[in-house]
C-alpha cells in the first residue's frame, strides 16, 4: 500500500513551498516582479556581477531557467547583461540602480511577513 502524501517528506516540502509562493505573490505582484526574479534580485544582491551561471548555481536552478529571466528583468530596467571580458561565453548580470531600490524594497518583505504571521521573530526561530 503506498504511502499517504501527509507522511511523505517530499510533499510536506513541496506543499510549504507553494505556500510561500503564494504568500509572496500579492507583494510582489505589487512590485511588478515575479518569485523567480525576486530570488535573482536577491542572488544579485549577495554578489552583484555573477554570471547567468553563477547566478542559477545560487538558486539551485538551470541557465536555460534564468537566461529568460534575466533578460525580461534587463527589459524592465532592473538589470543589465555584458559578455564577460575575460570569457566572451559568459554574460555579466548586474543590478541598475532601480534594481538596487527594488532589492531595498524587497528586503522588508520578511518583515511583512513576520508581521503577518502574527508571531515574534523569537517565536518563529523556537
Amino acid at each position: 500500500m503506498p504511502l499517504p502524501l501527509d507522511n511523505q517528506l517530499c510533499f510536506t516540502l513541496y506543499a510549504t513551498s507553494m505556500t510561500i509562493n503564494r504568500t509572496y505573490k500579492p507583494m510582489l505582484d505589487e512590485m511588478g516582479i515575479t518569485y523567480p526574479q525576486y530570488l535573482v534580485l536577491n542572488a544579485l544582491g549577495e554578489a552583484d556581477g555573477m554570471s547567468v551561471g553563477g547566478i542559477a548555481h545560487r538558486l539551485a536552478l538551470e541557465s536555460s531557467t534564468i537566461t529568460p529571466l534575466v533578460k525580461r528583468m534587463e527589459q524592465a530596467g532592473l538589470v543589465t547583461r555584458q559578455r564577460s571580458q575575460a570569457d566572451e561565453r559568459q554574460v555579466q548580470v548586474d543590478l541598475t540602480t532601480s534594481g538596487r531600490a527594488l532589492l531595498v524594497q524587497c528586503n522588508s518583505l520578511n518583515e511583512t511577513l513576520i508581521e503577518r504571521s502574527g508571531m515574534t521573530l523569537a517565536e518563529l526561530d523556537a
